[in-house]
């Protein structure tokens, strides 16, 4: 019957005191950027000295500015929540469709302030009440815009 090792105290003090003296690594591994210009570093675990997560962080493009813009697929790599970087070909399809967006925002914004401007000039003259209306929506259930 074998016993179960036991834990020397004094063979784990000695083990970390020698640990301690092997060099740790200091500069980050480059893992990639983002289209702002901010550079993305990481230094990979070693449970050996206890250190059980990857250390992540990334240098801005403006030092002393604060409130940095990050992106969302970098911000997932740093907090752990995903664990490979973003590629830079998904950076730029999402970067897209960002865009897109931005667009079709702008073109529906501006239609609605168009159709903001002709119920506020209708609502001064037939006296409607304080609601906006639009032209895809219709005023009575079943009859279109000018039928009452």
């Amino acid at each position: 019957m074998t016993q179960p090792p036991t834990r020397n105290l004094i063979k784990n003090i000695f083990k970390h005191f020698i640990n301690s003296f092997k060099p740790r690594q200091l500069k980050g591994n480059y893992m990639g950027e983002d289209y702002f210009g901010n550079k993305y570093y990481e230094i990979p675990a070693n449970p050996a000295i206890g250190q059980r997560r990857n250390q992540r962080w990334f240098e801005p493009t403006e030092k002393e500015a604060y409130g940095q813009e990050v992106t969302a697929e970098w911000e997932a790599w740093l907090r752990g929540r995903r664990k490979e970087p973003p590629t830079r070909e998904e950076l730029m399809r999402n970067l897209a469709i960002m865009k897109m967006k931005e667009r079709n925002y702008a073109a529906l914004e501006s239609k609605n302030v168009k159709a903001k401007d002709a119920a506020e000039l209708e609502k001064k003259t037939t006296g409607m009440g304080s609601f906006p209306q639009y032209e895809e929506y219709e005023v009575m259930p079943g009859k279109g815009k000018g039928e009452k």
